[in-house]
Parts: C-alpha cells; sequence; structure tokens
C-alpha cells in the first residue's frame, strides 16, 4: 500500500506539472493561430510600426507603435519609482526594522498586494490625478501618473521576494563583513546584497510583469489616447488598456488586431523573462 500511494501521488503531481505546461501551449497555440494571420495580412511594419490606430476608418488602420510605447513608457516609469522604494523597504525590514514595526509593516504590504486594481485606480483619479494636475500641470491623466500608480502596485512583490532573498543569505557573510573591519550598511549593501542578486532580479523581473500587465488601474489614470506619446504630461494608451477597451465591440480583422496585439504584449513579456535569465545565469558562472 505504502508503494502503491507513492506512485499515485507520483502521477498527481506529474499530472498537475503537464495541466500547467498544457495550459501554457494552449494560450500560446490561441494567440499565434489568431494573431499571427492578421498580422500577415495588415502587414508586420504597418501593424508594429504604424503611428495610427483607426479600426473604423475606411480602410482601416492598425498601427500598434503608439500603444507600445505607452507600455514601455508607463512600465520604465514605474520601474524607475517602485523598483528603488522596494528594494530599500526590503532591505529595512529584513536588517533594520524593530520586531514590534515589522509586525505591523509585513502585514500591511500583504494587504497592499491583495487590493484589487479597480480600487487603485480609484485612489489614483482621487489623489493622484488631481496632485499631479495641480503641481505639474495638464490635466491629470498621463504617463506621470500612471507610472506613480504602478509604481506603488508593484511595490508588495519587489518588497516580499526581495526580503526573502535578503534573509536567504546566510549570517556569516554579513559576520565576515563585519570581522573584517567593514560598518553595518557596508556589510549589507556590498557584501549581503550581492549575494541575493538572483532573488533581487527575480523581484524585479516579476515587478515588471505586473507593471506591463496592469489594465484597469492604468485605463483610469493614462488618458487612454492613441496616439504617439508627447511627454510624461500627456495622454497614452498601453497595450493591454486597448485591447480592453475595444474587445467588446470589436469583430473581423479588428478583432484579430486586437488578439494579435495580445501576442505582442506576450512576445514583450516572454523576451523580458529569457534576457533576466540569461543575465542571472551570467552573473552565477
Amino acid at each position: 500500500m505504502k508503494k502503491f500511494a507513492e506512485g499515485l501521488m507520483r502521477g498527481v503531481f506529474a499530472l498537475c506539472a503537464l495541466t500547467s505546461i498544457l495550459a501554457v501551449a494552449l494560450i500560446c497555440l490561441f494567440l499565434f493561430a489568431n494573431g499571427i494571420p492578421a498580422i500577415a495580412q495588415i502587414g508586420p511594419f504597418a501593424f508594429l510600426l504604424g503611428t495610427d490606430w483607426a479600426p473604423t476608418n475606411v480602410p482601416p488602420s492598425f498601427g500598434i507603435l503608439p500603444m507600445i510605447l505607452g507600455s514601455v513608457y508607463v512600465t520604465a516609469g514605474a520601474i524607475l519609482i517602485g523598483v528603488p522604494i522596494g528594494l530599500l523597504t526590503a532591505v529595512f525590514m529584513a536588517r533594520y526594522c524593530p520586531a514590534a514595526l515589522y509586525r505591523v509593516l509585513k502585514p500591511m504590504l500583504s494587504l497592499m498586494a491583495g487590493i484589487p486594481s479597480i480600487v487603485y485606480g480609484f485612489f489614483g483619479m482621487v489623489l493622484i490625478v488631481p496632485t499631479v494636475r495641480s503641481v505639474f500641470g495638464g490635466n491629470g491623466n498621463s504617463i506621470l501618473s500612471a507610472s506613480i500608480l504602478l509604481g506603488l502596485m508593484i511595490l508588495p512583490t519587489i518588497t516580499g521576494i526581495s526580503e526573502s532573498a535578503i534573509r536567504a543569505v546566510p549570517r556569516a557573510y554579513y559576520e565576515g563583513a563585519v570581522a573584517l573591519g567593514a560598518t553595518h550598511e557596508r556589510a549589507i549593501f556590498f557584501v549581503e546584497l550581492p549575494a541575493a542578486r538572483s532573488g533581487l532580479l527575480a523581484a524585479v523581473v516579476l515587478g515588471i510583469g505586473r507593471a506591463i500587465g496592469e489594465t484597469m488601474a492604468v485605463i483610469m489614470v493614462a488618458g487612454n489616447q492613441a496616439r504617439m506619446p508627447k511627454g510624461i504630461l500627456k495622454g497614452v494608451r498601453t497595450l493591454t488598456a486597448n485591447i480592453v477597451m475595444e474587445m467588446g465591440y470589436a469583430a473581423d480583422l479588428h478583432r484579430e488586431a486586437l488578439i494579435a496585439t495580445g501576442v505582442v504584449l506576450f512576445v514583450f513579456i516572454l523576451l523580458i523573462n529569457l534576457s533576466c535569465s540569461a543575465l542571472r545565469r551570467r552573473n552565477e558562472a
């Protein structure tokens, strides 16, 4: 019976693993089967480098370069805001935070991770957008507002994974650095953080994935203007926002073009993960 139970559990685990692989394969099959023909019909250069998105015109235009740049700019802004704050917060929680404060701060960060995107969007509408409007000008619905909001949204992901990576570094690394004369700060920033580099990189990658794939919150604060970005105080439309806003009434080539937009987004995230994996392997070598 013991051998039977072990064999049964191995089969269950293998089935779960194969289910995950099958789900990813089906997603890829659906996206590429429906998106690649649309890209071929529109033209790869016209689709990827076109600056005019006008599916209702005659003839229609399906250029997604404004949305690509909008996603890149908003994600880059979120990284510039969220990554430094998240990493420094992780360092504080792992090596500086008093136990009493940690018992309050840790649940608060966990709560931030569970807040729905639509709630973040309302927060951005009622606080971030008016603040940006009064301080920097414009109407407030802009790249800057979306970047600030996404920077806040990726904080729990980056902080949680980075803290775990820092705590996983053997204590002997810190003690050895201090024994050689390093200060507390130098031991942390020049010994422990480099040792936790793989985990920190994984945190940044997951934060980028969260930022580039966010939809509802960005729709509510970014302005949703399908045009080339003209500054951080101007509105933009991201790839995800473009899909959500038009998929409900799209048909024929328009619908297929939106699915092709999902293919582009999928390829972006895949390239980011592959690049970071290659960088991590090179650092470990």
